[in-house]
């Protein structure tokens, strides 16, 4: 089986506008990638964020000013100086949106609430850790000012069937100007990143899940209780007391495992069979930092 994902990292040659440090490329009329280079040498390979940049070429306009330049499409306006990126020399405006605060520049912090009104609409979470209320969430893609950034700087760049460091201070940004059309900012970011499974009808149910040293018996004896009182679940978490904990403290903690820990389920194969044959599906809750140490079954 080969894990090398299918990527179409290199966009039209038509589609960009370089200089001897910088280089910007339409990918749509509302969607630019902006590249600083130190070095004039400007990245083609997929990140780990970025798979796709082969997008149809579309027109846009062009006008200069020694090195100075501005581009145009019907959705946006950009105005560099030409220059290593500043918040003073690289900005984007997003055209037919009524807020005059339509204007992304660079290295220009994302600004969640304007003037007591709520701007970015937000991303994702990391983590939802000790969470007890409301979340804040990073800044997303789409935005009540039409304009949003993504900085794909700092991930990996996907070379064969390695990750290599990006080269030093190379700078790679991409900005959604959709004004208020926000699925065709999520439809580009999708296209830009490639395309999302639909989620399995079972991660749709309840999950049970309880940070516990659950024994064989007993995870047995809660889900029977459950079958008892007709509450139907879909998905049974096991948290990390599945896997060996007690480690060598020289190796590290006992957070990251693959290993079964015996003493609370002697027959793994035979404990995950009985769940299956009541129709849930398992998760095991996994701490991935200290990879695969000499203590683990399969090291």
């Amino acid at each position: 089986m080969s894990y090398i994902v299918d990527t179409t990292p290199v966009a039209p040659e038509s589609s960009t506008v370089v200089g001897d440090r910088y280089r910007i490329t339409l990918l749509t009329s509302r969607l630019l990638r902006l590249e600083w280079s130190p070095t004039g040498e400007f990245v083609d390979e997929a990140s780990q964020v970025v798979w796709n940049r082969a997008f149809d070429p579309v027109p846009f306009d062009v006008a200069r000013d020694g090195r100075a330049l501005q581009i145009r499409t019907p959705y946006l306006h950009l105005e560099y100086d030409g220059g290593p990126f500043t918040t003073n020399g690289l900005k984007v405006q997003a055209l037919g949106v009524t807020s005059y605060h339509s204007v992304w520049r660079y290295g220009e912090p994302t600004k969640p609430v304007h003037f007591g009104v709520t701007t970015n609409l937000g991303g994702t979470a990391r983590t939802l850790d000790e969470a007890d209320g409301a979340v804040p969430l990073e800044p997303g893609l789409v935005s009540t000012t039409g304009i949003a950034a993504l900085d794909d700087s700092a991930s990996l760049l996907m070379v064969g069937d390695t990750f290599q460091p990006r080269p030093e201070g190379h700078i790679d940004v991409y900005v959604f100007a959709h004004g208020h059309d926000f699925p065709g900012a999520l439809a580009d970011f999708y296209t830009l990143t490639g395309p999302q499974p639909l989620v399995p009808r079972f991660a749709l149910g309840n999950w049970w899940s309880r940070y516990h040293p659950y024994t064989d018996a007993e995870y047995r004896a809660l889900i029977e209780r459950f079958e008892e009182a007709g509450i139907p679940f879909s998905v049974g978490v096991i948290d990390m007391d599945w896997h060996v904990t007690d480690v060598d403290p020289e190796i590290g903690s006992g957070w990251t495992g693959y290993t079964w820990n015996r003493d609370l389920f002697g027959d793994p194969a035979g404990f995950m069979a009985w769940l299956h044959e009541r129709g849930l599906k398992i998760a095991l809750n996994v701490h991935p930092a200290d990879g695969i140490r000499r203590h683990e079954e399969s090291y």
